[in-house]
């Protein structure tokens, strides 16, 4: 299709090997356990004991009160008293394999070929970056509103700057889709280019 909606009586294979595998469902999850892993800041703190403000002091004598024994202020059963195992400042990442990286990518794409979710569109570029044509072609498209990632084979800033203020807009060039924006997209707009650099990506893996 071009970007007015119609279809160009053109033709694209899709490699069997990338968008009609059989899907791996644990790989998709753990890549995208591991995608949002990564986004975690992990700045989270909180003050324990040795960290609060207070006094050292004994608060009374060991024995001979009658009550339990106090050492300390600070201590975390006492209001502004430090906190027991408290959040500390942690890396969420964790190490995962490119097979099963490539495998969920894989899988990602056999999903939304499966749903009758890929559109691929003729290479394209504004003029001058221009939201009000974005908005266009995603009407033609019969996908306004919808949540769609829009891949180039390349960086176009026009078209970036034209869709990027969009709700449920995302657009990303073909050597750096992941597989979480793919599952969570209702639809996959492919323009011809990206195609042939997505097959050329993981033939050659």
């Amino acid at each position: 299709m071009n970007i007015a909606g119609a279809e160009t009586g053109r033709t694209i294979s899709l490699s069997e090997q990338i968008f009609g595998i059989e899907p791996n469902q644990h790989a998709v999850y753990l890549d995208v356990k591991h995608y949002l892993a990564a986004q975690r800041q992990g700045t989270h703190k909180a003050k324990e004991r040795n960290e609060v403000h207070g006094s050292t002091r004994k608060l009374h004598r060991q024995k001979g009160t009658g009550g339990s024994r106090k050492g300390s202020i600070k201590n975390p059963l006492y209001r502004h008293g430090g906190r027991v195992f408290g959040p500390v400042p942690r890396d969420y990442d964790f190490k995962l394999n490119k097979k099963v990286k490539q495998l969920a990518r894989k899988s990602a794409l056999t999903y939304k070929a499966q749903e009758a979710a890929i559109k691929v569109l003729e290479n394209f570029n504004f003029e001058t970056p221009k939201t009000k044509a974005y908005v266009e072609m995603l009407e033609k498209l019969a996908l306004q509103g919808k949540k769609t990632l829009l891949v180039l084979p390349e960086h176009s800033p026009n078209v970036y700057l034209s869709g990027r203020n969009i709700p449920k807009t995302k657009i990303a060039v073909a050597s750096d889709i992941n597989t979480y924006d793919i599952m969570n997209a209702d639809a996959l707009i492919l323009c011809e280019g990206a195609v042939n650099k997505i097959q050329e990506m993981f033939v050659k893996d």
